[in-house]
């Protein structure tokens, strides 16, 4: 079966679960950040292992589930983790869900993601202005799949502006410190080496991660508008005083919750 025909027989599948013509928005919750889901009524759960042609991650503080339902009066799909290039996914396998969710008729994408900090303090959540994927093999590699976007798609606002000032209007509104930045997407599983964090600095990136870039760029392709936030976990290599650790990650995420979900929240209410 073709990649594209897998992409078809999973979206038929799905409507078959839920009305997706329902649905405002599509939310994807980086490690960690899963607590968000408990605010979705009217929810219908699905495992990612039910889906078809759908990977299953293994990583803590992913739970692995499509959830659809409602936050604050718009309906809204939340894919509760993601597939990570550096469990030995392909590209195109990393991005499958964003290539099922932009054949469902979903023109909106909120991206999240747990990020090591080079500028500014573990806590802090920011808003991805631009990336850096020198470090990322192209997911648009391959044949071009016609059907979503152009052979060599511009990738000149991949965030849209607008939401971005929504998200900063809200949080000055809620009282949370946001700052804006610079992502950079490096392949993982190993954190980066103070060297590496180095030149990266020297480059303006504000905050790297392993995931999220190959997700903007899909949904960029397919024309999808696309807010990206990281919340800083951790000081990177070479900035912090103490050793890099995925716990870290988990336990901070959990601390920021309450701004996370307040935020989150407003941006789905007003976009």
């Amino acid at each position: 079966m073709t990649y594209f025909n897998k992409i078809i027989e999973t979206r038929d599948w799905l409507s078959l679960k839920y009305n997706f013509e329902l649905i405002d928005l599509a939310l994807v919750l980086g490690s960690g950040l899963g607590a968000f889901a408990d605010l979705i009524e009217n929810k219908v759960e699905i495992n990612f292992d039910e889906i078809p042609n759908f990977k299953v991650g293994k990583v803590l503080g992913h739970n692995n589930k499509m959830i659809m339902g409602e936050v604050a009066g718009k309906r809204i799909v939340v894919m509760q983790g993601r597939v990570h290039y550096y469990e030995g996914n392909t590209m195109r396998e990393v991005t499958f869900p964003i290539r099922v969710l932009s054949s469902l008729g979903i023109e909106k994408l909120i991206l999240t993601n747990a990020a090591g900090g080079l500028t500014g303090k573990a806590g802090q959540l920011m808003l991805i202005e631009d990336h850096l994927d020198l470090f990322c093999p192209n997911p648009l590699m391959g044949e071009n799949l016609e059907e979503f976007g152009d052979r060599f798609p511009d990738m000149t606002e991949i965030y849209n502006r607008v939401f971005i000032e929504k998200a900063i209007e809200i949080g000055r509104l809620a009282d949370i410190q946001l700052t804006k930045g610079t992502y950079c997407y490096l392949t993982g599983p190993s954190y980066e080496t103070p060297f590496d964090i180095k030149v990266l600095k020297a480059l303006g990136v504000n905050a790297v991660g392993m995931s999220t870039v190959p997700e903007a760029i899909v949904a960029k392709h397919a024309k999808m508008k696309v807010l990206g936030i990281s919340c800083i976990t951790n000081l990177a290599a070479g900035i912090g005083d103490k050793p890099l650790s995925h716990t870290e990650v988990v336990e901070t995420t959990s601390r920021v919750s309450d701004d996370f979900i307040s935020l989150l929240k407003g941006i789905i209410k007003e976009i």
